[in-house]
């Protein structure tokens, strides 16, 4: 199994009602800038593990189970709300960083959260790295009916049990499936984040550390010109870094595309782009040491 470099250790803190588990490598020194990395959707804060290793020298880093995932405890929900991972990260910046600006990473949904937030609190961020935070197709306002139907049938369809998570029969199991999913993920990799990723129940069964609702449609329309004009508030210098696999077109066959999405990366004023090959929208698990590198480079400015 994989040994890591850098041991990490857990923290809880009460986040609006919610007992917030953060992952912490490292320790704060005088004049370092903390480094606060957050994880996608059906992802948790052990997934950067491979990139902390790979990192060329210590840091700070800070990285929360966001609600619903992981170790964190929240209240219990039958659906997630995108402006909350806002609202938890701006509360998570006051008890770790204070008035110190932070160098904010994303990965997936985690990116587009860094990138919302830092438009919106432009003073809180030093610099700020997305990775592969596309956000969402665009909406039309016709498509609302029909969006509050679904949104309502998927919270009947949770409440009746019928948008359950697999559960596995073992932490091998619950690797295999990660290596199904990811190509390139070696099997060290995959049995340690399978420990990680899942828990094991009293039953025995292996069960994926995600809340379910979590796959609930939301009632709301992705508005992208709300998201442009956040977009155009991001007062510090940000990188995007894209995997040489093209994901939206894999996810959303033609409905989103890369083309699309860099129109949008136009309205970042102070952007830096960057490729990493040979792997997919899971990098961080894929070429670990390459992006390491590239987000410290950017980082050191």
């Amino acid at each position: 199994m994989y040994q890591p470099r850098r041991t990490s250790r857990s923290e809880f803190v009460p986040i609006r009602r919610s007992r917030y588990h953060v992952r912490i490598w490292g320790d704060p020194q005088p004049g370092q800038v903390p480094v606060v990395m957050v994880h996608g959707w059906m992802d948790v804060s052990a997934s950067y593990q491979f990139v902390v290793d790979a990192f060329s020298r210590e840091h700070f880093v800070i990285a929360p189970d966001w609600r619903g995932y992981g170790l964190t405890e929240s209240p219990p929900a039958d659906n997630y709300w995108f402006p909350d991972y806002l609202a938890d990260l701006d509360f998570l910046l006051d008890h770790y960083a204070g008035d110190q600006p932070v160098d904010l990473v994303g990965h997936s949904m985690g990116g587009q959260v860094a990138m919302l937030y830092t438009g919106a609190r432009p003073q809180r961020v030093r610099r700020l790295v997305n990775l592969e935070g596309f956000g969402m197709p665009a909406t039309q306002p016709a498509q609302a009916p029909r969006r509050y139907a679904k949104w309502m049938d998927e919270l009947k369809a949770f409440h009746r049990g019928e948008l359950e998570l697999r559960s596995y029969d073992s932490a091998e199991g619950v690797a295999a499936r990660l290596m199904k999913t990811n190509r390139r993920l070696p099997r060290d990799k995959a049995e340690w984040l399978a420990r990680h990723w899942a828990q094991q129940g009293a039953d025995g069964r292996w069960r994926i550390l995600g809340d379910a609702a979590h796959k609930i449609t939301s009632a709301q329309l992705f508005r992208v010109d709300e998201m442009l004009e956040v977009y155009r508030r991001i007062a510090c210098p940000a990188l995007w870094v894209e995997a040489s696999d093209d994901s939206l077109a894999q996810w959303w066959q033609g409905r989103f595309t890369l083309a699309e999405f860099h129109q949008r990366l136009a309205s970042v004023p102070r952007l830096s782009k960057a490729i990493v090959e040979d792997a997919g929208h899971m990098f961080h698990h894929d070429q670990p040491a390459v992006l390491a590198q590239l987000i410290e480079d950017f980082l050191d400015g």
